[in-house]
């Protein structure tokens, strides 16, 4: 096992009593030597639903870079305000529902596709259809 995952097995030997603590590089690595892959959900504190509703789903470079803008902050913050839910549990949400539209897509949207999702998001919050009988 430490050789096909590239480890020494001292540090695997460590691992398996419970001395020292893997890097996320050493359980891909662990998790490649096994023929899986490894995949890490993380769970707002007090809720038992991932964050990211598909985990599987890779961040898209040009999302990556939309999510660390000031702008992308406020229209997820008015966007939480507007739903009454938390700007951070909602803005990790609405980046994995992002991530997992461009991988059903099979394509990567630019950063003006994600900006124009995100505008016509903030229009259907902020404005909600009152009348349901034109549907």
């Amino acid at each position: 096992m430490a050789e096909d995952a590239g480890l020494s097995v001292p540090y695997i030997a460590n691992l398996e009593n419970g001395r020292g603590n893997p890097t996320l590089t050493a359980l891909r690595q662990l998790a490649s030597a096994l023929g899986m892959r490894l995949v890490v959900s993380l769970v707002p504190a007090g809720s038992d639903r991932p964050a990211i509703p598909d985990a599987a789903a890779e961040l898209p470079a040009s999302l990556v870079r939309v999510r660390r803008s000031a702008a992308f902050r406020h229209a997820t913050q008015t966007m939480a305000a507007q739903l009454g839910q938390d700007h951070r549990d909602f803005s990790a949400r609405l980046t994995g529902g992002l991530a997992a539209l461009a991988a059903t897509l099979g394509t990567e949207p630019g950063e003006a596709d994600w900006w124009r999702l995100l505008d016509a998001l903030l229009l259907i919050i902020a404005h909600p259809e009152t009348d349901r009988s034109r549907r």
